[in-house]
């Protein structure tokens, strides 16, 4: 057996996970093993296994023409500091309880850092139609090279400035840019924090105004761009719960996230005309949005077609009796 691929040495941050990836092959293919060696002084390698650590240790193997595996753990502490060894054979008595394998076990090792999280204060403050985010890294931490700030995949600033206290500004209200950020601390390893802008749900319509056929299905629909998401929606017709007014069963509400849906099953012009309030509640408050519902009648299409045929049976009906009560030309001789 001969490896491939062996595991690499990491430095990670407390509470954040670790991967290490091991490929090795064979004729016979070679079974793989994860073994660890902690740094106390009297510890010794013990073997790894999927679910170890309260759960918190994966392992998982693939052998398809040579053997691959891959062990994660999450949410580290300072005791999952140490060496990890990828172990590897293909001796057909590699796990015999007395005899020893003729084929010793190839062993590839990684260390894995774990280092202490330090503490950083997060505020967002308003300061005239500006949001001020900034972050301050306290504690012990390794040399800071820059900073970033991100909103999702985004990067909004970058900058090369070696301090712990690292703000940007957005132009704007705090209803208008409402979400999660993030200030990253170039670090080894890279260190972020996360920055929130919550606001009360800002509902909106996706459409003020729906149009429907008697008969048919009505949708209308409401969104929540702002963060934090939605709890609880609910539809009102009339000041009242749709549910209950749903003695019909024509009502179907679906929800998830920041996005509601009420379905109207076969739209009856008198009763499902009319103003629609969805509403949505989340940890700060709640907000809303109202559609308006015009349901038409199925002959409704028809009025246009049957406009334009009465118009041409007039026009006929005249020329006709124009024509009629014309007097005759003259007849020359």
């Amino acid at each position: 057996a001969g490896f491939i691929k062996s595991p690499l040495s990491q430095k990670r941050l407390a509470q954040d996970s670790v991967e290490l990836y091991c490929e090795a092959i064979g004729n016979p293919i070679p079974e793989i093993q994860w073994w660890f060696e902690g740094n106390e002084p009297n510890e010794t390698y013990a073997q790894l296994w999927d679910g170890a650590r309260q759960d918190r240790v994966k392992i998982n193997a693939t052998y398809n023409l040579h053997s691959t595996s891959t062990i994660s753990i999450a949410n580290l502490t300072g005791d999952d500091s140490g060496m990890y060894e990828c172990r590897a054979s293909n001796d057909p008595d590699r796990n015999h309880l007395s005899k020893s394998p003729k084929v010793k076990w190839i062993r590839s090792q990684a260390n894995v850092f774990v280092i202490e999280r330090p503490n950083i204060k997060a505020h967002v403050t308003e300061v005239s139609d500006k949001l001020v985010l900034s972050c301050n890294m306290s504690g012990p931490y390794s040399t800071i090279k820059g900073h970033a700030w991100m909103h999702g995949d985004k990067v909004l600033h970058k900058d090369d400035i070696e301090s712990p206290f690292t703000s940007y500004t957005i132009e704007g209200k705090r209803e208008e840019h409402s979400g999660i950020y993030e200030c990253v601390y170039k670090t080894d390893p890279e260190i972020k924090e996360q920055v929130t802008i919550s606001v009360a749900p800002q509902v909106m319509a996706y459409k003020k105004s729906e149009h429907g056929n008697e008969g048919d299905t009505g949708v209308l629909t409401c969104k929540n761009p702002s963060f934090p998401p939605v709890t609880t929606w609910s539809w009102h017709k009339n000041g009242q719960g749709v549910s209950a007014v749903n003695a019909s069963g024509r009502y179907i509400i679906k929800s998830s996230g920041n996005k509601t849906e009420l379905r109207i099953l076969k739209l009856n012009i008198e009763e499902d005309t009319g103003d629609y309030r969805c509403n949505a509640t989340n940890s700060l408050g709640s907000g809303d949005a109202t559609v308006n519902l015009r349901v038409r009648s199925r002959l409704a299409a028809l009025w246009p077609f049957l406009g334009i045929v009465a118009e041409v049976l007039v026009l006929v009906t005249i020329i006709f009796i124009y024509e009629k009560r014309r007097k005759p030309d003259e007849v020359l001789d």
